[in-house]
C-alpha cells in the first residue's frame, strides 16, 4: 500500500519510537474493535503493534502470510522437511503461516532488529511451536531503531551451512547497499551447498528509470550510484537498485541468480498474474 509522498516524508522525519507510538495511537479504535467483535487471532498482534508491511485485521494478516508461503513453495520449493531462515522475522506474518506447513522434522529460525516483534513471537508462536526460534538483534537501522551495532559488522548467529532454505521480505527494501551487500555474503555462508534464498527487492534498469522518480505516491527521486532512493535523510526508508548492480553483488558473494520476477509496484506493470508487489529475487548457493 502506498501513501501520498508529503506523508512518507513526514513520517520518515519522525524518531522510530515516535512512529511506534504514533502508529499505536492511530490504529487504538480498530483495534478496540477487532477486541470487542472477536475478530483477533492468537498469533496476531493488534494492528498498533505491527510496524512492518501495512496493519491489517487478524483474517487479512494471516491471508498475507499464506501468501508469503505460496511465493516459498513456488519459487525456492519449500518443503515442510527444510531448515529455514526468516531474516527480518517481524511481527511473525511468514512464520504464522509457515508454522501450519513445516513439520517437526524440519525448522523455522528468524531474526529481527526489533525486540517487541521478537518478544510476541517467542511468546506466542515460539510457545507453541518449539522447533520454531526467533532472535533479538540489536543492530542499527534509521527506519526503525537507535541501537549502535552495525548491519555491515554482524554475523548471523548460526553456524555455517545451517539452512537449504533462507527467505526475506520487504527487507532488502530498507538497507543501505553496503549492507545488503554483507548479507549476501552471510547467506551464502549460512546456506548448504545447493540452497536456496528468495527474497524481495524494489528494482529498476534504463526502461523505467524515468517513470520511478516521478511516479504518483511512491516514486524514488533521489539519484545515486546504482540506486535511488525514496527519502535522502532516512537511508533505510526505501531504496531501489539497479537490476545490474543487484547481479553484480550477488555474483559478489559467491552466490547465483535463478530468477528475477517485476512486481506490481512501478504501477504501469500491475497484470492479474502478478501478486507480489515487490520484485522477486531467487538466487542459491551451487
Amino acid at each position: 500500500m502506498s501513501r501520498p509522498q508529503f506523508l512518507r516524508d513526514f513520517w520518515y522525519g519522525l524518531s522510530s519510537n515516535q512512529r511506534f507510538l504514533i502508529r499505536k495511537l492511530y490504529y487504538f479504535p480498530a483495534d478496540l474493535r477487532d477486541k470487542f467483535l472477536g475478530k483477533t487471532h492468537k498469533y496476531v498482534p493488534s494492528r498498533g503493534d505491527i510496524y512492518t508491511g501495512s496493519p491489517a485485521s487478524a483474517t487479512e494478516y494471516i491471508k498475507q502470510g499464506e501468501l508469503h508461503l505460496q511465493h516459498l513453495k513456488q519459487y525456492i520449493d519449500l518443503q515442510p522437511d527444510d531448515k529455514v531462515l526468516d531474516i527480518g522475522s517481524g511481527v511473525g506474518r511468514s512464520a504464522i503461516a509457515l508454522s501450519t506447513y513445516i513439520n517437526q522434522n524440519g525448522s523455522y529460525d528468524g531474526f529481527d532488529v526489533v525486540k517487541q516483534g521478537v518478544d510476541w513471537c517467542n511468546n506466542r508462536l515460539g510457545k507453541d511451536f518449539p522447533n520454531f526460534n526467533f532472535k533479538y538483534v540489536p543492530l542499527f537501522n534509521d527506519l526503525y531503531n537507535t541501537s549502535t551495532l552495525k548491519a555491515t559488522e554482524f554475523q548471523f548467529p548460526y553456524e555455517d551451512a545451517s539452512f537449504n532454505k533462507v527467505f526475506s521480505v520487504s527487507l532488502f527494501t530498507h538497507m543501505t547497499i553496503d549492507e545488503i551487500q554483507h548479507y549476501l555474503h552471510q547467506i551464502y555462508r549460512v546456506l548448504k551447498s545447493g540452497g536456496y534464498c528468495f527474497s524481495t527487492f524494489f528494482l529498476f534498469d534504463e526502461t523505467d528509470e524515468a517513470h520511478i522518480s516521478i511516479q504518483k505516491d511512491f516514486n524514488f527521486p533521489h539519484k545515486f550510484k546504482d540506486y535511488r532512493l525514496m527519502n535522502p535523510n532516512v537511508v533505510s526508508g526505501n531504496i531501489t537498485i539497479h537490476k545490474t548492480k543487484l547481479k553484480s553483488m550477488i555474483t559478489e558473494a559467491n552466490l547465483e541468480l535463478v530468477t528475477i520476477v517485476d512486481g506490481f509496484w512501478r504501477g504501469q506493470n500491475e497484470v492479474e498474474d502478478r501478486n507480489e508487489y515487490q520484485d522477486i529475487v531467487v538466487f542459491k548457493k551451487t
